[in-house]
C-alpha cells in the first residue's frame, strides 16, 4: 500500500494549535476539509470520539492513531499533525502524544483501514523517525522524512 508514501503536503498540519484530544481531532478533520477531501466535519468528529470512548488510540512515544470508519469518507484517507509540545491523548504509556495520524476509512474498507495502521505502527518504530517527526517545522519536512 505504501500509504505514508503517498501523503501530500495539504494533509499535514505542523505545528497543531489544539491543546486537547477533541479539538486535535477536529483539526485535524479541518485539515481535510482545507484539502477539499472531505465535508461533513461535525459527522467525523462524532465518529472518530465515538471510536475513543472505545479505547484510546493514544499510543506510546508520543504517537496518537485516532480512527474511525465512517460514511462521510469514500475512500482511506489519513492527515497527520505535529504537535512538538505534546497533548495528552490518555496514550496508553501515560505520556503525552507530539504525533498525530488520523485515519479515516468508509465502513466496507477494512483491509485498507488495518493495512494502514500496520503500516503506521511498522514506521513509528524507529525512534530516529519519531525525534525527526516531532522537530519538524512544515510539512514539506514531513513529507520527506516519509519519502526517505
Amino acid at each position: 500500500m505504501a500509504l505514508l508514501e503517498r501523503i501530500e503536503e495539504n494533509v499535514i498540519k505542523v505545528p497543531l494549535t489544539s491543546t486537547t484530544k477533541p479539538e486535535i481531532i477536529r483539526e485535524l478533520v479541518t485539515v481535510l476539509k482545507d484539502a477539499g477531501i472531505v465535508e461533513d466535519v461535525d459527522a467525523i468528529v462524532e465518529a472518530v470520539l465515538s471510536r475513543e470512548v472505545l479505547c484510546s488510540t493514544g499510543l506510546d512515544r508520543g504517537i496518537a492513531v485516532p480512527h474511525a470508519k465512517t460514511t462521510a469518507v469514500p475512500d482511506l484517507t489519513i492527515a497527520i499533525g505535529i504537535a512538538p509540545e505534546g497533548v495528552d491523548f490518555e496514550a496508553l504509556d501515560g505520556e503525552e502524544s507530539r504525533i498525530f495520524f488520523l485515519i479515516l476509512a468508509p465502513p466496507d474498507q477494512s483491509g485498507p483501514h488495518v493495512q494502514a495502521l500496520s503500516e503506521i505502527a511498522k514506521a513509528t518504530q524507529s525512534s530516529v523517525l519519531i525525534r525527526m517527526l516531532t522537530a519538524a517545522r512544515t510539512p514539506a519536512e514531513v513529507v520527506e522524512l516519509f519519502r526517505e
